[in-house]
């Protein structure tokens, strides 16, 4: 990792939108896998306001199958922009056609698993001085995760956010594994703030909280959950997605864990 003289070195300030400050306290993202109507994300919004930091929603959606529901493009962009006097909101961008757009509807640019080592994407939003998420890839290496933050800083973008959201391993029984491990090296070694997403770490909305706990413990500066208003009945993803209620009783243990935690450390 010799090479990876940003990543290491960066001295970046904490990273602000709205009132969540990347770096201090716990941060928390909340919203459908998929934008689905103005209705839904309102629902959503109304359920999480003064719980969740920011919202989260998926207008173009990368999905194994080409037959799988992709997201509604453009309409969603415009739905979650239409709630950003209420709350900030973080989406993915998929194809560099598509980066000035979603940088002018959303405040942080999520780059997916998928397009974890997509590098010209990569070192576009790296010219940008709006803040990116860059998720793990599902069978990258702590190494390569950080390799992919690096293009991003070289580019001249100090405002990369980690977020680890499982690995593809032998284990069925999840949808992947979470790995905490790497929350814990990666803020050993580095200044970047770092979040989890149980969501697409379990895939079983019944383990979210607890894993969600679980990341607080390990240092996690946020979580990154999936919220639907009535999640049977989500378009995507509905096995992991929580309602508005269970998000915030997690919300509440998750903030009472992080109080805890930093009294004790005094």
């Amino acid at each position: 990792m010799d090479d990876l003289k940003l990543v290491f070195n960066n001295k970046s300030p904490m990273i602000s939108v709205g009132s969540a400050n990347f770096g201090q306290g716990l941060v928390l993202i909340a919203g459908p896998c998929s934008v689905e109507s103005e209705t839904q994300v309102r629902k959503v919004v109304d359920g999480i306001y003064g719980r969740a930091h920011i919202l989260r929603g998926g207008a173009f959606k990368p999905r194994t199958s080409p037959y799988d529901f992709q997201g509604i493009g453009l309409e969603g962009l415009k739905i979650l922009n239409s709630v950003r006097e209420t709350i900030p909101v973080i989406s993915e961008v998929l194809d560099v056609r598509d980066l000035p757009i979603v940088s002018e509807m959303v405040d942080i640019i999520q780059i997916g698993s998928r397009n974890m080592q997509n590098f010209p994407l990569l070192k576009e939003v790296g010219k940008l001085k709006k803040p990116v998420l860059l998720k793990r890839g599902m069978q990258a290496t702590i190494e390569e995760w950080l390799s992919a933050a690096e293009y991003i800083l070289y580019e001249g973008n100090p405002n990369v956010i980690l977020c680890e959201r499982g690995i593809r391993t032998f284990e069925s029984y999840t949808r992947n594994t979470l790995d905490l491990n790497a929350v814990v090296a990666v803020k050993q070694k580095t200044n970047l703030p770092v979040i989890v997403d149980p969501s697409h770490g379990t895939g079983r909305s019944e383990l979210v909280t607890n894993l969600s706990l679980a990341a607080v413990a390990a240092g996690a500066d946020g979580l990154i959950i999936e919220v639907h208003p009535d999640p049977k009945n989500s378009v995507s993803d509905k096995e992991q997605a929580l309602s508005p209620g269970e998000f915030n009783t997690l919300s509440e243990k998750a903030k009472a864990l992080r109080c805890f935690l930093e009294s004790a450390s005094l």
